[in-house]
């Protein structure tokens, strides 16, 4: 049923055995993404680019401060300011260090800001990442009190063998656990569960979930609707087994960011569409959360947020394989956006104010459309400085996120009561946490 259990395993071997998957993952997805044709837009690739560097900088400037900081005081204590040379790297490394540490205020400003997009919850010390993974963010990966079930068969569609990992907490409390459904990023043609998720994943089952990280057929070889199929599917499935996975079928919930953030927006709307339930129409798909991470919400482009190659290289020539003109109902069904209804489950919306792929004012009007129509709790965390998959990277403002999601989520199956709207009503109600933009 599965490729591979790490139940007693230690710590060091897990490491190098997730460094490895992690790697090969990589290269075989950047082997494939070589292959896609018609090849993506130099513009495209251009900003891809732009984002990944910007993230590095943003995400991990609390690290290269310090490094920088290292380096101008070596320097000072070999005596190079006494050169000419030496006291010009000092500058330009003082001014380094000046960037950095605005990044590191910015990400500390957002993640401790965060709280006020969490008014009225309950919390608990307990329930935090600990210290000493904020020291060294790569712990977040490895959690000795979590266990993993690895390559567990849920589905297959199209010769395409679709697989989860499982995460457990390695002392079960006793009864029936909520569980978690993650659905990686990846633009709907790439991504994977070996490298995205994992963070989240752990600290939740450190607060007693179960948590599915899913596969799901990537474009081109799969064209839409099949990637939301695909995240049913393992609803579904998840549901189907819940005795033997121990956990509660009425306690479901899902998150994912990116493309991810897109079909756990959607699946979250769209509870046992028999549209996107072919050959499994009566199964149950409903989900009792769902936790968008910088998602795209509006495949129309209606409000006019995107850049022109979203929709005329990866909606028209990849994932839908479709024009916009002629084919307005298709987009719009796959639109998170036009599919919000008074009985969506209780939301929590998360976007970087600095995302480079998915312009922030998209999420802006589907939280505040989610918010005027939505019977349920709607959360917006907006968060200054954050970039697009801010994390994918081990930093103190994914950990503190990981945070607000455990509390977020952990209220809801504590207190069902608390799934009905609690926050103020109308479009003002957008909470941002650290926002400094205009």
């Amino acid at each position: 049923m599965s490729e591979q259990t790490d139940k007693g395993e230690g710590t060091g071997g897990r490491a190098t055995r997730d460094a490895t998957a992690f790697l090969r993952a990589q290269f075989a997805e950047q082997k494939r993404i070589a292959t896609i044709q018609p090849q993506a837009p130099p513009a495209l690739l251009a900003r891809v680019s732009r984002w990944f560097w910007a993230t590095v900088l943003r995400e991990f400037a609390h690290q290269f401060a310090l490094i920088t900081g290292t380096l101008i005081g070596l320097l000072g204590a070999f005596g190079g300011f006494r050169h000419r040379l030496g006291r010009l790297a000092g500058l330009g490394l003082g001014g380094l260090l000046v960037v950095q540490l605005r990044h590191a205020i910015a990400a500390h400003r957002s993640a401790a800001t965060i709280e006020d997009a969490l008014e009225g919850l309950p919390e608990s010390e307990d329930n935090r990442i600990p210290l000493r993974e904020l020291a060294l963010p790569p712990l977040m990966f490895v959690a000795p009190e979590v266990s993993r079930e690895r390559g567990v068969l849920f589905s297959e569609a199209d010769g395409v063998r679709l697989r989860l990992d499982i995460y457990r907490p390695r002392e079960l409390p006793e009864g029936p656990r909520p569980a978690v459904i993650q659905v990686h990023g990846g633009g709907w043609l790439s991504g994977s569960r070996f490298e995205q998720g994992i963070p989240l994943l752990n600290h939740l089952a450190g607060l007693g979930w179960v948590g599915f990280n899913i596969d799901y057929r990537l474009s081109p070889e799969a064209t839409w609707p099949d990637h939301i199929v695909d995240v049913k599917r393992a609803i579904a499935w998840v549901r189907e087994h819940a005795t033997e996975l121990g956990i509660d079928p009425d306690q479901i919930a899902i998150t994912g960011g990116s493309a991810g953030g897109h079909l756990t927006a959607l699946a979250g709307l769209t509870a046992n569409d028999p549209a996107f339930q072919p050959g499994f129409e009566q199964a149950d798909t409903s989900v009792i959360a769902a936790v968008p991470f910088y998602g795209v919400y509006d495949f129309t482009n209606s409000s006019g947020h995107y850049y022109p190659q979203l929709r005329s290289w990866t909606f028209e020539q990849v994932v839908l394989k479709k024009p916009l003109e002629g084919n307005e109902e298709l987009y719009r069904a796959a639109s998170p956006l036009f599919r919000v209804h008074a009985d969506a489950p209780p939301y929590m919306v998360i976007h970087g104010d600095r995302d480079t792929l998915v312009p922030v004012g998209d999420a802006r009007d589907f939280a505040a459309k989610l918010k005027r129509v939505s019977n349920s709790d709607v959360r917006y965390v907006e968060l200054a400085g954050a970039e697009h998959a801010f994390d994918l990277w081990p930093s103190v403002r994914s950990a503190r996120v990981a945070d607000a999601i455990g509390r977020f989520l952990t209220s809801l199956t504590s207190n069902p009561d608390s799934r009905t709207t609690q926050t103020p009503q109308g479009d003002d109600f957008v909470q941002t946490a650290g926002s400094t933009s205009n």
